[in-house]
């Protein structure tokens, strides 16, 4: 039944919808500094990204890098005879870390004051929410609140011809999910979540052929950077057909035949499982912002400013639902700026660079500027690398490919842009991340001292040759 909002006594001084993981730092942080507040999660906590995503994903992608590793050890002297993957046990395990992460959001939430509300909800006006699907035999409900954080996140994109079926046709959540290894996959969209499972699954034996609509796998990232990817894709047998497309797909019993165009002409292929990922739309409609006047922009993300509120005084958006770029991380800081907002702190969202990383192998990592945007914001950008193949870790570790790239500013120095491809890729960006917050210069780097031997020091490797004084590798001619 719905009750009449009471501005004196709503239920909640803040109420957040979603809670993925956007939404439930912006809960606790919220709860921390005296709102009292709700969470509203229609699935599980931890969203999309703990259950469905970032954590499966990267659960199974370390197995696989595991099992090639041992069975491709002779080379490094390890000798193993018939390695197998029992891959129902992996899933299991897989799922307990999933679940483990998801009691532990529960806790803190508790924890932390936080309520959390199971159900679907709509917004009814500018201070309700109506939540159904409650559970078995519980009724629908409303709560009022002072303040909404709208994180509903995203979810997949389809195409026009070509639909999800849950069966031959899936999305990322399926493939993460499968109960067998599929003998043959075929990949609709060479982005970063098409090509971490397609990585993943070639590493586990399944023929993988991947289909990009655009010139190069990876779309906006650096044509270099993704050479080395495709490069050892293709060495693990992955068929890639660029500036390509699937126009249609005839299902058969088990397996799926596609019509893909490509520049050579129409060809035909069979796959047991067929991938689609092509991105991710808003999950912005059919939750009520239309009753109360939140705009969003032609594709569906709600606008904000640099405090996440939208034009409705005390509604706020965060994450997926708010825009590009769609990482997990970028969605926690947004949410602690909205829970500070709403609490009345002086905060906005100031950050200079939002790291990214895909677990291809190698795997790619970036933060800040690269050269092409650098020129465009009016420096004079200089881009300096450091192979690994000359870095000490790197060929201990037998991963000797990929490079660091650091874009600094000619004049002053500064560091604008850090570009890694290779082993730990995801790792190492974080401390390129603070050069570029802190203001760094690549004398700044080059002159903090680097453990030996570990990858980070290849990042110092590239800022002492940007600085013109390069150690291990040879100064070019003019610089």
């Amino acid at each position: 039944m719905r009750k009449s909002f009471d501005k004196m006594n709503p239920d909640y001084d803040l109420v957040v919808l979603g809670g993925g993981p956007g939404g439930y730092p912006c809960a606790i942080r919220a709860a921390q500094l005296g709102l009292k507040t709700a969470i509203v999660e229609r699935d599980r906590l931890g969203g999309e990204c703990l259950n469905y995503g970032c954590i499966p994903s990267k659960a199974l992608i370390g197995v696989s890098n595991l099992y090639e590793k041992v069975s491709e050890g002779a080379k490094y002297g390890l000798k193993a005879s018939d390695v197998r993957l029992d891959f129902q046990t992996l899933q299991k395990w897989k799922q307990g870390v999933v679940d483990s992460f998801v009691s532990g959001v529960g806790m803190l939430c508790k924890g932390n004051g936080v309520e959390v509300v199971m159900g679907n909800a709509k917004i009814s006006d500018r201070n309700t929410l109506l939540i159904e699907n409650m559970g078995e035999n519980r009724a629908s409900r409303s709560l009022t609140f002072k303040k909404l954080v709208v994180a509903t996140g995203s979810f997949p994109a389809e195409l026009p011809d070509i639909k999800f079926d849950g069966k031959l046709v899936i999305g990322s959540k399926e493939a993460l999910e499968l109960s067998t290894i599929p003998s043959s996959m075929l990949v609709i969209g060479g982005g970063a979540i098409g090509l971490e499972i397609a990585t993943m699954y070639a590493k586990l034996g399944t023929k993988i052929t991947v289909v990009e609509v655009m010139d190069q796998l990876l779309p906006g990232l650096d044509l270099d950077l993704v050479r080395v990817v495709q490069r050892g894709l293709e060495r693990r047998g992955v068929t890639i057909h660029l500036k390509s497309k699937v126009v249609g797909l005839e299902n058969r019993e088990g397996s799926v035949r596609a019509d893909v165009e490509t520049p050579e002409g129409r060809m035909s292929l069979e796959a047991q499982k067929v991938l689609l990922s092509v991105g991710r739309k808003p999950r912005s409609g059919e939750i009520g912002l239309e009753k109360i006047g939140v705009s969003t922009d032609a594709k569906g993300y709600i606008i904000t400013d640099r405090r996440m509120m939208t034009n409705i005084e005390g509604i706020y958006a965060i994450g997926d639902v708010r825009g590009p770029p769609m990482l997990a991380h970028k969605a926690t800081k947004e949410g602690i700026v909205a829970a500070e907002s709403a609490a009345g702190l002086t905060t906005v969202a100031e950050w200079k660079a939002v790291p990214d990383a895909v677990f291809t192998d190698p795997e790619i990592a970036t933060a800040g500027m690269t050269e092409k945007a650098a020129l465009a914001a009016g420096f004079k950008p200089k881009a300096t690398r450091f192979s690994f193949a000359a870095l000490g870790r790197a060929m201990t570790a037998g991963q000797t490919e990929g490079f660091v790239k650091i874009v600094s500013d000619q004049q002053s120095n500064l560091v604008l842009g850090v570009q890694i491809v290779g082993y730990e890729a995801s790792d190492l960006i974080s401390e390129a991340a603070l050069a570029i917050e802190m203001g760094a210069t690549v004398e700044d780097i080059a002159l903090t001292i680097h453990p030996h031997p570990t990858m980070p020091e290849a990042i110092m490797e590239a800022a002492e040759s940007a600085a013109g004084h390069p150690v291990h590798q040879l100064r070019l001619k003019g610089t």
